[in-house]
């Protein structure tokens, strides 16, 4: 299944309907061992939207996306830039539903997942998406370009004008922790220090077109 086909079922529903529907899904096989399912949260619609992986642990348990280490640690990162959570970003991943033992998330169960994934893409309508992690990337862009390459790269979705950037996990980062000169931390920062003129760029537009 294209991550991008029309689903029309789905996209013509409200992000209500959309996370009801995802609540009792039994799709793939993932749906046996979880706990909630981890649909997505932030504002909708929303300029900025992020994709990781999967859900891990705490997330299951919360039914909320990036709550564990790693998501505290996408919180720290973020503020250092200005982007509060929730307000300014909808944060969701490819998968709802978290993959045992935190494994990455299977072609098959992503592409089960997808539908729902457009979905919220069609109504957050973010104009950046950053992808969190090779899992993401290989989802959504459909490459099997290694992360450290593409990281830190402007390039678009599929299909649309919506800018987009590949990101390290912060699960990476806290494996990697050296703020160093180069190391992934370090290169992050200079990421998210990209990722917040963009925002600063389209807002100002914005207010100039009104």
């Amino acid at each position: 299944m294209d991550l991008f086909s029309q689903e029309t079922d789905l996209l013509s529903l409200s992000s209500e309907a959309v996370e009801k529907l995802a609540a009792t899904c039994q799709k793939c096989q993932l749906a046996k061992g979880r706990t909630k399912v981890v649909f997505g949260h932030g504002p909708v619609p929303c300029d900025l939207m992020l994709i990781g992986e999967g859900p891990g642990a705490e997330e299951d348990e919360q039914g909320l996306p990036f709550v564990g280490r790693s998501g505290q640690l996408l919180t720290q990162i973020l503020a250092s830039v200005g982007i509060k959570r929730p307000d300014d970003i909808y944060i969701a991943n490819t998968v709802k539903c978290r993959p045992p033992e935190n494994r990455a998330p299977l072609a098959a169960e992503q592409e089960a997942c997808a539908p729902y994934l457009q979905a919220q893409i069609n109504f957050v309508k973010p104009k950046i998406i950053l992808l969190a992690g090779s899992p993401a990337v290989k989802a959504i862009l459909k490459t099997d370009e290694p992360i450290t390459k593409i990281r830190g790269t402007w390039l678009k979705l599929p299909g649309t004008e919506i800018s987009v950037m590949p990101l390290f996990h912060p699960a990476y980062l806290l494996r990697n922790p050296s703020k160093e000169k180069g190391k992934p931390k370090w290169l992050t920062w200079q990421d998210m220090q990209e990722v917040k003129n963009a925002l600063n760029y389209l807002k100002k537009v914005s207010e100039l077109s009104q």
